[in-house]
């Protein structure tokens, strides 16, 4: 089975992140997750970022650092998950009808993630 490639972005503000709710109808549908998307196969990783985040959350994303990469096998797929660092310009706004929060660190541990995206929930709770 080929995976899926698909970045995703950590934006922190005042020590809380920006997080989507997976809408219903999706593959995990119901998680929380760090807004991103499949990556396209002309796109590098930063281009496909920024065309992400700006047609879900109407922002002009500046794409940092590698923080955490993960290959991980679902019973219908295989995502290969890369995390970036991202700051942005503009106001996010859920632009796909998403549910959208900035949630503080010390509740990520609490809320439902898709099992690719725990060992980076662990490591940033910790801070």
């Amino acid at each position: 089975m080929t995976a899926v490639v698909v970045v995703a972005a950590v934006i922190e503000r005042d020590d809380a992140f920006l997080l989507t709710l997976r809408p219903s109808g999706t593959h995990l549908e119901g998680h929380w997750e760090f807004p991103g998307g499949k990556v396209h196969v002309s796109e590098t990783h930063p281009e496909a970022l920024r065309r992400e985040l700006f047609e879900e959350l109407d922002i002009v994303a500046q794409v940092g650092a590698v923080l955490h990469r993960v290959t991980h096998a679902y019973p219908e797929k295989v995502v290969e998950l890369h995390f970036y660092r991202c700051g942005f310009e503009g106001v996010p706004k859920p632009m796909m009808g998403q549910e959208m929060r900035w949630v503080p660190r010390a509740e990520l541990a609490a809320l439902p993630f898709p099992e690719a995206d725990r060992d980076l929930v662990r490591l940033l709770s910790r801070g």
